[in-house]
């Protein structure tokens, strides 16, 4: 899918009757819905994918270098500071650095998207591992676990509260930084916005917006919902 796929153009006056509110240019208007159905779909799935595969490379980085900083403590200072100083490059400068490495591509968004999730990822999972207390690992090692076997059987799954937290964080947030992807062509929704912006096509911008308000309300409360299945046991410790 192409940016230039997922532009629509305010159309000239002549190409609406006037009591169409397309004609008039209104905010709130059901006859984009329904003659921009196939764009605004376009962009809503380049937007999932973009987010959901930032998400997941991000987590994948971001849980071993969690583990390393709670393994090793001259780690932790390093760690956090790089992914900390990341998430203060501004979106812009960051897409900057990244272009000569990925050109304009899809590819550029995912990195920068990759890189700004790692901050929020790696501190709550490295909270999250340092939260469980040394009584339970040293209980796990009294029962013959050994390194590998305490981390993916009690560490991480002690720690899935607070990495669910990051993770619900990263992900609305990626969700929000999709769209200055429009920049380089691949901002799903952003394209949308971009696109309404410079032709003030006032019904694009608006429904582009709110689909992103959507989609970020949606994502959290999947996230939401999987870690109340997934941790049942804090359900159990509140009542």
């Amino acid at each position: 899918m192409t940016a230039g796929q997922l532009t629509a153009v305010l159309p000239p006056p002549d190409a609406a009757a006037p009591h169409d509110c397309l004609a008039r240019n209104e905010w709130i208007c059901g006859e984009y819905l329904s003659t921009r159905r196939q764009i605004l779909w376009d962009a809503v799935v380049q937007h999932l994918q973009l987010t959901a595969v930032s998400v997941v490379i991000g987590l994948a980085v971001a849980l071993p270098l969690a583990v390393a900083a709670r393994r090793w403590r001259w780690a932790a200072g390093p760690v956090l500071g790089v992914t900390t100083v990341l998430y203060t490059i501004p979106s812009l400068a960051m897409f900057s650095l990244l272009l000569p490495v990925y050109g304009l591509s899809a590819t550029l968004v995912v990195a920068g998207l990759v890189l700004y999730s790692l901050t929020l990822l790696v501190r709550n999972i490295l909270a999250g591992l340092r939260a469980v207390p040394d009584e339970t690992r040293q209980a796990a090692r009294g029962m013959g676990y050994g390194p590998v076997r305490l981390l993916l059987a009690v560490e991480l799954p002690l720690a899935l509260p607070a990495a669910m937290a990051g993770l619900r964080i990263a992900t609305v947030s990626a969700v929000s930084l999709v769209t200055v992807g429009a920049i380089v062509g691949y901002g799903g929704l952003g394209n949308l916005i971009y696109s309404g912006m410079n032709t003030y096509f006032k019904a694009q911008v608006l429904t582009a917006s709110v689909l992103c308000v959507v989609i970020a309300i949606a994502a959290d409360l999947v996230l939401l919902l999987a870690q109340r299945l997934l941790t049942p046991w804090t359900r159990a410790v509140r009542t």
